[in-house]
């Protein structure tokens, strides 16, 4: 008898049920903890990210999502109002290592671009470091564009911060793609 492969389950939703604020933070803690030793200044710096969308937020400017595989939260990525008009950032993208190759990651920021562009913004800024290169990939592949590194001491490591930046205006419709229901 041959096993059939397991099909997993994915969806992408909200993140608007209870617990997954504190699973983005948790989670964000852990696994940047076992992958790249980095100590709690990180997961401070997250729940900070996430304690100012959840006291603060613009509902028609500023959007959380989680990615879960087989009902399991498999990912999370923050889309929230930049320093400047029009200006969006997208923070704290994450996918746990099991869930990984799942194609969740672009899925993710797919929904952050598609919010984005629906709520009025022009232009899509993140900063990230170097050493978080499938990241890096998701990014680049969906046309964002570096634009200024440095090198800095954070999370317990010497590491290099990047800032991207995404056009939307720029980007062509035909690459846009819209709302995705993956339940």
């Amino acid at each position: 008898m041959s096993q059939q492969e397991h099909q997993p389950h994915v969806i992408v939703r909200r993140a608007n049920r209870p617990g997954d604020l504190g699973w983005v933070v948790m989670a964000h803690g852990e696994i940047y903890d076992r992958q790249f030793r980095w100590n709690t200044d990180f997961e401070a710096l997250v729940a900070k990210i996430v304690a100012g969308y959840a006291a603060d937020r613009d509902r028609a400017k500023e959007a959380a999502w989680i990615a879960e595989v087989d009902g399991e939260r498999a990912g999370c990525v923050f889309l929230v109002a930049g320093d400047e008009p029009g200006v969006a950032k997208l923070r704290i993208l994450l996918v746990t290592p099991k869930a990984r190759g799942l194609g969740l990651g672009t899925r993710l920021v797919e929904e952050c671009l598609v919010f984005a562009r629906e709520a009025g913004y022009w232009q899509v800024t993140l900063w990230t470091n170097d050493v978080l290169v499938s990241a890096r990939k998701i990014y680049q592949g969906l046309g964002f564009i570096l634009v200024d590194e440095e090198p800095h001491n954070s999370f317990g490591h010497d590491l290099v911060g990047q800032n991207w930046v995404l056009d939307l205006h720029t980007t062509s419709a035909g690459n846009q793609k819209g709302p995705v229901d993956w339940a």
